[in-house]
């Protein structure tokens, strides 16, 4: 699979948080526009962004050079403001994309929050890369909530080369979240999407999280699944003789067996589109 890879300046980095983030976020942060790991059930596939593009989704990444200057001046503008300042990064992109390593435009932006703090920073990703960061992002948390939620939304390899064979391996990603998680930092394990997964899955988890988050296609890709169906998810698991796995209330079967293992005050279950913090 080939990549576009350009350089591009943002006229904005902060954008104010609707739909499912409208819940607690008061901003969404993408250091990118694109993403290498073209997850096939991706609901930014169905989003403006990627409709109107010519290149395929997971076959152009746009890095915008002039994030950590934008990102400061926004930050500055709204504390300006005293107005409060809870980031989700990122909802339209992978934050560590491969071409982070070099770019460092996360770690940058992460740098640059040590002078200027939100009061809240999620930093959702399914990249091991993380782990480089350790050192900021402890810095960070002596001046604001930090949680760190890494996608894992399985413990099978061989499903996860079905539905994302582009994206960071699980173990990769498993590992990168028990550093991050002894490191002292708050942890989040994102089942999201929930695909088919072992029965141990919950002990794989077990001691390296503070909290899992369970969503699905049918609920959670911001138009109650019409995305996911459009993008051809009901079928791909039918083809791989998974369909039980795509019912509607997979949600609430997901959460009453890893209820057995965790307490219900660490399990957050998608349902109305919330995503609260």
């Amino acid at each position: 699979m080939g990549m576009e890879i350009k350089g591009i300046l943002a006229k904005k980095i902060l954008t104010e948080a609707k739909g499912y983030l409208d819940v607690g976020f008061t901003h969404s942060l993408n250091p990118y526009s694109g993403c290498a790991f073209a997850c096939k059930y991706c609901y930014v596939r169905e989003m403006p962004i990627q409709r109107f593009k010519e290149i395929p989704w997971g076959e152009w990444l746009d890095i915008k050079t002039n994030a950590v200057e934008t990102c400061r001046n926004e930050i500055i503008k709204l504390r300006k403001k005293k107005s409060p300042l809870n980031i989700f990064m990122s909802s339209a992109t992978d934050p560590y994309q491969p071409i982070e390593y070099k770019a460092e435009i996360t770690r940058g932006i992460l740098e640059e929050m040590i002078d200027n703090p939100p009061d809240f920073l999620q930093i959702q990703t399914r990249g091991p890369m993380i782990s480089r960061d350790i050192d900021l992002l402890l810095k960070l948390k002596e001046k604001c909530d930090v949680i760190v939620s890494m996608t894992i939304e399985t413990d099978r390899e061989d499903i996860k080369q079905i539905f994302s064979p582009y994206a960071p391996g699980i173990k990769l990603r498993i590992k990168a979240l028990t550093e991050v998680h002894e490191a002292g930092i708050m942890t989040q394990a994102s089942i999201s999407p929930v695909l088919p997964f072992t029965p141990d899955f919950p002990k794989v988890l077990k001691g390296i999280c503070d909290h899992i988050w369970i969503d699905t296609l049918a609920i959670g890709d911001g138009a109650m699944g019409k995305r996911s169906e459009r993008l051809g998810m009901p079928a791909l698991f039918a083809k791989h003789g998974q369909s039980r796995w795509y019912e509607k209330n997979l949600h609430d079967r997901v959460e009453k067996y890893f209820n057995k293992y965790f307490p219900g005050h660490m399990l957050r279950v998608s349902k109305n589109d919330a995503f609260p913090i």
